[in-house]
């Protein structure tokens, strides 16, 4: 689920001076000296700190997504518990409504769900209970399937992503992850720390910034909307495909710094008109219906473009992505999609979402 569109070969690369935002830039051979960076006055532009990191082979698919069901392994039993009965009845659907709600589905998902599943075991003709869960896979999977999209790089010269979320949710971790997803797949990626205020926040990006060998700009103290111009004019000049800013954290509640995420995204937009092509919230799977009130007031501050959902391998229930697509489905500009998943604490840990694996890893 990871698009890359390959650029056509270029004129030489522009000067520093007059970077030209619309020639494109080879993405992984480069025949040529790369150009000068661009003088950055107020933060400076550190080379990557530490020499690479061996890394095991990615996993499996199949064993990430074993890692998957056991990180769901509490909703799952939970909902399983149902279908072991002998008839399909009223008590059944009271029972799995029941085992929805504690799974954090929210009560609109969940009496879609059960609608959906009712119409699906009339139109199987189903007579015994283990039929109906294979059934409810197939009516979860059909709901999250909108927030199933491929994340894509390459439509512009260099694509610039802002990724916010609360403290605590797993957002620079997450940064590191993506830039490692980016990197094997051929993509020059720089990183802004525009969390200026925590030290920790700029130390932790800058470790990560090694252990995938790209490089960082960074600043003690200032300005964060500062540090991400920097780093974006710093990205398109460098020929960087992708230009990724970290933020500090923050909750919906606090509308003054929420104003501040509002602002960083406006002097983004003034080093690329364009830019942010992607606006990243970082959800903990953890946090049950609260992760859907992040989605809504994040979306309606910086109009979200897609989510990454981590922490989905302890007690996270699942069923609050239900709640999220069918929030999803209303929404005027189309669904948010969810790029990415996280189940651990590895580089492989991450990878991209897949509506009826979730499905079945949350049910089967």
């Amino acid at each position: 689920m990871f698009s890359f569109f390959r650029k056509k070969a270029a004129p030489p690369a522009p000067t520093v001076e007059a970077p030209a935002e619309s020639t494109p830039v080879p993405v992984s051979v480069s025949v040529e000296a790369p150009p000068a960076p661009l003088p950055v006055p107020q933060a400076t532009v550190a080379e990557p700190v530490a020499p690479p990191v061996a890394e095991a082979a990615p996993a499996a698919r199949q064993g990430w997504l074993s890692r998957l069901k056991a990180g769901l392994a509490r909703t799952g039993s939970s909902i399983a518990q149902v279908f072991t009965g002998t008839q399909i009845d009223d008590s059944l659907y009271e029972e799995l409504e029941s085992a929805l709600l504690m799974a954090d589905a929210g009560v609109k998902a969940t009496e879609h769900l059960l609608t959906d599943l009712k119409r699906r075991v009339k139109e199987a003709k189903a007579t015994d209970p283990s039929q109906v869960k294979g059934l409810l896979v197939d009516a979860v999977a059909e709901l999250l399937a909108p927030l199933e999209a491929a994340l894509t790089i390459g439509r512009h010269p260099t694509t610039v992503m802002m990724v916010v979320g609360v403290n605590g949710a797993g957002k620079t971790t997450s940064i590191g992850k993506l830039t490692r997803y980016l990197a094997e797949h051929d993509a020059k990626v720089l990183l802004a720390a525009a969390d200026t205020f925590r030290a920790a926040a700029r130390e932790q990006l800058s470790v990560w910034a090694g252990r995938n060998q790209v490089e960082i700009v960074s600043q003690e103290g200032g300005d964060p909307a500062a540090v991400s111009f920097d780093a974006v004019n710093a990205g398109r000049a460098r020929g960087c495909d992708v230009v990724i800013a970290d933020t500090a954290g923050r909750l919906p509640t606090q509308l003054h710094l929420m104003e501040e995420l509002k602002k960083i995204k406006r002097v983004i937009t003034k080093a690329d008109a364009g830019a942010p092509h992607e606006v990243l919230l970082v959800v903990d799977g953890n946090t049950g219906q609260n992760a859907l009130a992040q989605v809504k007031a994040f979306d309606e501050a910086l109009g979200l473009t897609g989510l990454v959902v981590t922490k989905l391998d302890g007690t996270a229930k699942g069923g609050v992505l239900a709640a999220i697509a069918l929030w999803a489905r209303e929404r005027a500009a189309g669904p948010v999609p969810v790029y990415f998943i996280g189940v651990g604490e590895k580089l492989e840990d991450l990878q991209t979402f897949s509506a009826r694996e979730f499905a079945q890893a949350l049910l089967e």
